[in-house]
């Protein structure tokens, strides 16, 4: 059986593995936020070889937390109880940052999408965060295969 990159990262690193019941949404949404980034650079790069400022730009349209809110929204009814309540916990947390380029609303709702994806990463639930983000891409428009 083929080890998952997380338990390749906690074998080579000799990372214990934590209680991630413990974490704080912002400490989901902190990994949650890198996993996402991971998704869609790597769909972005599948598209071919292009200067490094226009999958920057490309990617730029996944990763706002305005793009993120509406793919939440859309996702709401295919939520699993405990899915939603992780995504509650992250949109209720304080950030200790503003949203720079996102209302108030989104910049809360991209920060529990993101501690969702955090959750499902940690939790190697890897089909289900990438079935998510696939759906919210395809519900809100953003289907990627639009822009190969």
């Amino acid at each position: 059986m083929q080890m998952s990159m997380l338990e390749l990262i906690k074998t080579n690193f000799d990372l214990k593995g934590q209680d991630i019941r413990t974490f704080s949404p912002l400490t989901l949404a902190y990994i949650g936020d890198g996993v996402y980034e991971l998704v869609v650079r790597t769909m972005v790069t599948e598209w071919g070889n292009r200067p490094v400022n226009e999958l920057n730009k490309l990617s730029t349209t996944y990763v706002k937390a305005e793009t993120q809110a509406e793919m939440i929204i859309a996702l709401k009814e295919e939520l699993t109880e405990e899915e939603a309540e992780v995504f509650k916990r992250g949109r209720n947390a304080k950030p200790y940052t503003k949203a720079k380029n996102a209302t108030r609303a989104d910049y809360h709702k991209a920060t529990g999408f993101e501690a969702l994806m955090g959750y499902l990463y940690l939790t190697e639930q890897t089909e289900r965060m990438l079935y998510l983000i696939k759906r919210g891409m395809e519900l809100t428009g953003k289907d990627m295969k639009a822009h190969e």
